[in-house]
């Protein structure tokens, strides 16, 4: 685009020179010979130069550069006066003209000033664009930034600043001193250290109580243009969330804070740690609500793979079809319905871990497919011969009896074998009953936070009845059994008639030790166990015993909890 200058004056033959000598130039000149007409020019387009008369009938140049500047135009301002000393033309630069040229006016003069003019601009152009960008990172930054000079006035903040430190645009000009803080004075003492000592400045998670939030701070030197310091600038970044974050892993993962004085469990956690970052595919076992998905989110957070996704796939949720697809992913057209690229779940968790839970479950064809990920570290699409490299930790979970399933033909020997180059085997609950006081405890608080209620114990009745079950579905079933409780409970004690009815009637059973419960093997509790379903109540009541006795006697036996495939 051409370079646009406006000339003004009321003088026809100034107009008409101007223009000449400019055009033959290459600018494009337009020109208007009076205040208003200027004006309108002025509204309608931008201009990159302006030339204007001192004196516009009974309006001046000055007034027109005052209409540029109300409408925050950079484009140079040049005065033209017949009178190169008179007052006007040295207040027109005070004010802002970029230069006056006395009439009449020579050619050379004129393109050298315009010359002047335009680069003046780029300069002011470019450093406007720079202006601009240093605002909107300001303003988009979502930590707060507070500058002050070396006397402590607060010279700029951002948005963030109001949001964090309770510190708006309105205290521009004051000095920070004066601003009311509950912190003790941490975000002062900082700044006057950097100013003092002309250094960096960091405080790392300080409680801010002015809105009741955990920030880290660093105070910095602030160097103007020269180098020369200035004054100071602020960071303070909003860690609140983050510190929660961590409190809630301390809670959930880190296991020497657990809920458990179980010894069992505690070199369970103790390995657990020491797995971490140790890139090693692991197998966890155990059965149902013992907390494999736990252990899984314990491994991940606790090491270097942290940051990275932790992609978690149900394998028993999904047809061998969808779980290839899930997995994989698929290209196009690969199959009907596959209208699109999707990009596979091997592939979201690359750089962290994916957790397959339910593996006992996958079919042969998956198992090999599987195999191939954990050997060679690549995957193929559905419908794509391409491998696809990935950096992925594999942790694999079941509660399914996988040697017996290899010695069936259920499941790959090589698979399984890859799967447990570690394998965490997680003990029932009921092999560690003295954690039950403390899981109680534990969950009355959890219950209580996520229901709004003030229950503060359960009877010396639950207490015993929990102790003595057998808890089949293990901690998930007791944290289920008291939230039942919990909903049903209209006090601040959990009684028995709050708890489910089939711990109702466990406690409800005679609690003299049946006369025939020693003559029972483990293949007659299995026979009564099939004949009545599996259900423990109709079992007990097939042999004459109660219901204690046979759970007693499926631990003792080692018989599994339900019926297996």
């Amino acid at each position: 685009m051409k370079t646009k200058i406006l000339v003004i004056d009321d003088e026809e033959s100034i107009r008409f020179t101007f223009e000449n000598f400019l055009s033959d130039e290459g600018y494009s000149v337009e020109t208007a010979q009076n205040f208003d007409e200027a004006l309108s020019k002025i509204s309608a387009s931008d201009y990159d130069v302006v030339f204007a008369d001192i004196i516009l009938g009974n309006r001046t140049g000055i007034d027109i550069l005052k209409e540029i500047r109300k409408r925050k135009n950079n484009c140079p301002v040049i005065m033209i006066t017949g009178y190169p000393n008179v007052e006007t033309a040295s207040e027109a630069v005070r004010r802002g003209a970029f230069d006056y040229i006395p009439k009449p006016v020579r050619q050379a003069t004129l393109l050298h000033v315009a010359q002047m003019a335009l680069k003046h601009k780029a300069l002011q152009d470019e450093n406007e664009k720079y202006r601009r960008n240093l605002e909107a990172i300001f303003r988009s930054v979502r930590d707060a930034i507070i500058t002050v000079d070396k006397d402590m006035v607060v010279v700029e903040t951002n948005d963030a600043a109001k949001k964090i430190c309770l510190l708006g645009r309105e205290w521009i000009g004051k000095s920070f001193e004066a601003f009311p803080t509950n912190c003790g004075g941490k975000c002062l003492d900082a700044l006057k250290k950097t100013i003092s000592g002309k250094q960096v400045v960091e405080l790392q998670r300080t409680e801010c109580r002015n809105n009741k939030t955990v920030v880290s701070i660093i105070s910095t030197p602030l160097l103007d243009r020269r180098g020369e310091f200035s004054g100071a600038v602020m960071v303070v970044r909003d860690e609140t969330l983050l510190s929660n974050l961590e409190r809630d892993l301390r809670q959930r993962y880190q296991f020497h804070s657990i809920v458990s004085k179980n010894e069992k469990m505690q070199k369970m956690y103790a390995l657990i740690e020491n797995l971490a970052d140790v890139n090693t595919t692991v197998l966890i076992t155990g059965e149902s609500g013992t907390g494999k998905e736990l252990v899984a989110d314990a491994i991940h957070y606790a090491g270097s793979r942290n940051s990275n996704p932790l992609i978690k796939v149900n394998c028993s949720a999904l047809t061998e079809t969808l779980l290839e697809s899930e997995l994989f992913g698929h290209v196009k057209g690969a199959f009907t319905g596959a209208d699109r690229d999707k990009t596979g779940r091997f592939q979201k968790a690359d750089g962290g871990t994916i957790f397959l839970d339910e593996i006992g479950d996958i079919s042969p064809r998956m198992q090999l497919r599987l195999l191939r990920v954990l050997q060679e570290k690549v995957i193929d699409r559905v419908g794509d011969s391409t491998p696809i490299k990935v950096d992925v930790r594999v942790i694999a979970a079941t509660n399914q009896d996988l040697p017996k399933k290899v010695r069936l033909g259920q499941f790959r020997e090589d698979l399984y074998y890859r799967l447990k180059v570690m394998e965490l085997a997680l003990p029932p609950l009921r092999e560690r009953r003295d954690d039950i006081p403390l899981l109680i405890s534990h969950f009355l608080q959890k219950l209580n936070e996520k229901l709004n209620k003030n229950i503060e114990a359960v009877s010396e009745d639950v207490q015993r009845v929990f102790m003595e079950y057998y808890w089949p579905g293990n901690v998930r079933e007791l944290e289920n059994t008291l939230e039942h409780a919990f909903i049903v409970c209209r006090q601040n004690t959990i009684t028995v008639d709050h708890l489910p009815q089939n711990i109702k009637d466990f406690h409800q059973s005679s609690p003299h030790v049946d006369k025939h419960a020693d003559e029972l093997g483990p293949q007659a509790v299995i026979d009564a166990l099939e004949k009545a379903g599996w259900n423990k109540s109709k079992a007990a009541r097939l042999l004459g015993v109660n219901v204690r006795t046979i759970y007693r006697k499926m631990d003792k036996f080692n018989i599994a909890t339900e019926k297996q495939p």
